[in-house]
């Protein structure tokens, strides 16, 4: 994980997960919605995952 991926979660969580697929995108798209906690939250843990 990056330092410019993880200010990019911080700043607008969709972009810093827009290598990791569509699906991805959408779901933290979804939660940035609801909330801007939720979106980061999301982002930073699809970005922390080793597998993806």
């Amino acid at each position: 994980m990056s330092f410019w991926r993880v200010l990019l979660a911080l700043l607008f969580p969709p972009l810093s997960v827009i290598g990791k697929g569509c699906g991805s995108i959408f779901i933290v798209f979804l939660l940035t919605l609801f909330g801007w906690v939720p979106g980061v939250i999301a982002a930073l843990v699809i970005l922390n995952n080793p597998d993806r």
